[in-house]
């Protein structure tokens, strides 16, 4: 079985400390993210959306770096959005400045009712880069 090995970024203990969550998960080569939020330093919600998801892409930034990581091994992303009719055009030119150019990660999009206060959360899978 392989062991799992729980990543932390700095800055954000206490946070996953309150809700008893792992930021991710390393396992094997794969790198499992939990959902990433734009949250404010006190962990409440970053009140304008474009920023909100701006900063929950900063925060998934910080996970996977300190995993090794960077946006170019993600390999699946699922986000979740409270209103995705009305958010998809900001969501995308955020997603834009992400992932400029292919290839790709695969992506699911879910409608939420409740992100406990949030509009937008994303989580992903990544493989982890080997070290030569």
């Amino acid at each position: 079985m392989t062991k799992r090995e729980i990543i932390t970024p700095e800055g954000r203990h206490a946070l996953y400390e309150q809700h008893a969550y792992s930021a991710a998960i390393k396992s094997g080569d794969l790198l499992f993210v939990s959902g990433q939020v734009g949250s404010l330093p006190d962990g409440k919600p970053e009140p304008d959306f474009k920023r909100q998801v701006e900063l929950a892409f900063a925060n998934l930034q910080a996970t996977l770096s300190a995993a090794g990581c960077t946006l170019n091994d993600i390999v699946d992303v699922t986000t979740f959005h409270t209103d995705p009719q009305h958010q998809f055009d900001t969501i995308m030119a955020v997603k834009q400045k992400m992932f400029p150019s292919a290839p790709y990660p695969n992506w699911t999009a879910v409608g939420v009712t409740w992100l406990s206060g949030f509009d937008f959360e994303i989580k992903v899978i990544a493989r982890i880069p080997t070290k030569n």
